[in-house]
């Protein structure tokens, strides 16, 4: 994939009919929640994540029905196939990434604006508030010659070697080499996750708040907290073995039977990972906000006029239970009764559709045993649901940590009079793709009841639910 010019003319006019530049990543949490949320901000909804329309649901539904050793091969070649080749790292430009991600949000004035981390949660609470979210990482894959994903070593030297013209050409990022063998296993076969983090607004997100921001107006740093242990490999260059899921990070660093059994799964030769040795916690790669983006904000705001709101948290999944009840709370002021759970996990998201069903959102991160944990947490400490939807992802592998269907299948039992899940083949989990592209038709499906979109909420009444809840949730607002 040559580039030569795309960060001229080219990157402009594409960025007006807003096309992602080609080297960032589509299938990822960054850039399909950026989506998700300027689609609801521009009054549509989001069919296939943003990236797959709705009429190749026959051609998935093919896919499915295929021999494991073939899907799991189709999964590969699919995230490969967004991959760049290591040698055009250096044509990366963050501000053009910035110009894109602007260009999907209508240009006119909003009441605030959210700048960090990612969270599905998040998308609705964007939603809900008519409020843009500009994220802080984005991600690169990059075409890795190695199919075999139980060598961390050499993939961390093989970055160290390709990432010097992408940090030259970008200052203001920091590279967050991201690798994790255990629910990366097939797209590891093709390809590397290059996380990239800003550390500075830049031009394009300024003149962005500029334009859309009146003075006096909020912006909303999010800020989760979750941090990992990983390696410092040079200046702005992180390399960080494993990732939030099923397996915890001593697991990752020092093995477990858990690990043992999952490598023997694969016929792997070892029983536990050699990763490099880590030297310090930082910010996680995917979900991790780097504080010294902070700085520049809060000096950007000063010198406007803006004010600074801080929402803080620990994990990505904390913010679900908070607007899960913010949207129970917004239901039951206009007079709907709020009695339907639609739980959503990774990247399958409505924000649309959840409000068009009267439904309550609660997101989860992933489809491993914490999101379990999670959602059993939240139905066990508010109201019962008469009914309960559930969006589970399936990424093909057999993971350390990854709950059985009949373990997700008890969530849905919990509802007092239905409960289902929705683009879900449950004999293909966790290796049924279809529903990467049936999650969307599906919901309309089966969820029959229809409510008006609604205006927003404003900040007013977002302070008044907050002070109502008091500390209920995991989540600071400073």
């Amino acid at each position: 994939m040559k580039t030569p010019f795309y960060n001229g003319i080219l990157a402009s006019l594409t960025a007006k009919f807003r096309l992602s530049p080609p080297y960032i990543a589509g299938f990822d949490s960054g850039s399909a929640m950026l989506r998700a949320t300027a689609a609801y901000l521009r009054g549509q909804d989001f069919p296939g994540m943003g990236m797959q329309p709705p009429a190749l649901e026959p051609i998935a539904d093919l896919i499915n029905k295929l021999p494991r050793q073939v899907k799991e091969l189709v999964y590969t070649l699919g995230s490969a196939g967004e991959a760049i080749p290591a040698e055009q790292l250096g044509n990366v430009s963050a501000e053009v990434a910035s110009q894109w991600i602007v260009s999907e949000y209508p240009q006119r004035q909003y009441p605030a604006v959210a700048i960090g981390s990612a969270s599905g949660a998040l998308v609705h609470l964007c939603a809900a508030l008519d409020m843009p979210w500009l994220p802080q990482t984005f991600m690169i894959p990059v075409l890795y010659p190695e199919i075999n994903p139980d060598e961390p070593k050499k993939a961390m030297e093989w970055g160290r070697e390709k990432a010097k013209p992408l940090l030259d050409a970008n200052p203001e990022l920091q590279l967050h080499h991201m690798y994790d063998p255990n629910q990366d296993r097939l797209t590891l076969r093709g390809m590397n996750y290059f996380r990239v983090k800003r550390l500075r607004l830049g031009e394009t997100y300024k003149h962005f708040l500029e334009s859309c921001l009146p003075r006096g107006g909020t912006i909303f740093l999010v800020e989760c907290q979750r941090t990992w242990p990983t390696t410092q490999v040079s200046d702005r260059h992180i390399f960080q073995f494993g990732a939030l899921g099923g397996a915890t990070p001593q697991e990752f660093l020092q093995g477990s039977e858990r690990v043992a059994e999952y490598l023997e799964r694969y016929n792997v030769p070892k029983r536990q990972w050699e990763p490099p040795t880590p030297d310090g916690e930082r910010p996680e790669a995917e979900w991790g906000f780097e504080s010294t983006l902070q700085d520049d904000i809060e000096r950007f705001a000063w010198e406007r006029g803006y004010h600074i709101r801080r929402i803080i948290f620990q994990e990505p999944e904390h913010l679900s239970p908070f607007v899960a009840e913010l949207y129970r709370w917004w239901y039951k002021q206009r007079g709907i009764i709020a009695n339907r759970l639609l739980v959503e996990s990774f990247l399958m998201l409505e924000p649309m559709w959840a409000l068009r069903t009267g439904s309550v959102p609660f997101w989860m991160k992933f489809n491993m045993e914490p999101s379990l944990d999670w959602i059993e947490h939240y139905l066990e400490n508010t109201e019962p649901y008469d009914e309960i939807y559930m969006i589970l992802f399936s990424h093909g592998v057999d993971a350390v940590g990854l709950p059985s269907i009949e373990r997700w299948r008890e969530v849905l039992r919990r509802a007092r009079k239905r409960g289902e899940f929705i683009g879900m083949v449950e004999d293909d989990f966790p290796r049924n793709f279809a529903t990467l592209i049936r999650y969307y038709t599906d919901l309309q499906r089966v969820i029959p009841a229809r409510y008006p979109v609604p205006g927003s909420l404003t900040l007013e009444q977002l302070n008044k639910f907050i002070e109502q809840t008091g500390n209920r949730f995991p989540l600071r607002w400073e």
